[in-house]
């Protein structure tokens, strides 16, 4: 839980621009988890659910810096 609430909180001083480049390189890294879960098992298969739920975050603080909020 604690996590979370720093990994929000961090997300507050971010730009529009570096939130996108950020969601970018998230995403990024997701296909990659993902392509070698598929190949050989990974070690901690839950990584790939943590990963999905930043972007998610990360999808969200953006929406709100373009809406004002």
């Amino acid at each position: 839980m604690a996590k979370k609430v720093d990994f929000v909180k961090s997300l507050s001083g971010l730009s529009e621009a570096d939130l996108k480049a950020k969601i970018q390189e998230d995403e990024l890294r997701l296909k990659k988890l993902a392509f070698a879960h598929a190949i050989s098992p990974l070690e901690n298969p839950q990584s790939i659910r943590l990963l999905r739920r930043d972007v998610a975050r990360l999808k969200t603080a953006l929406r709100k810096t373009q809406l004002g909020f």
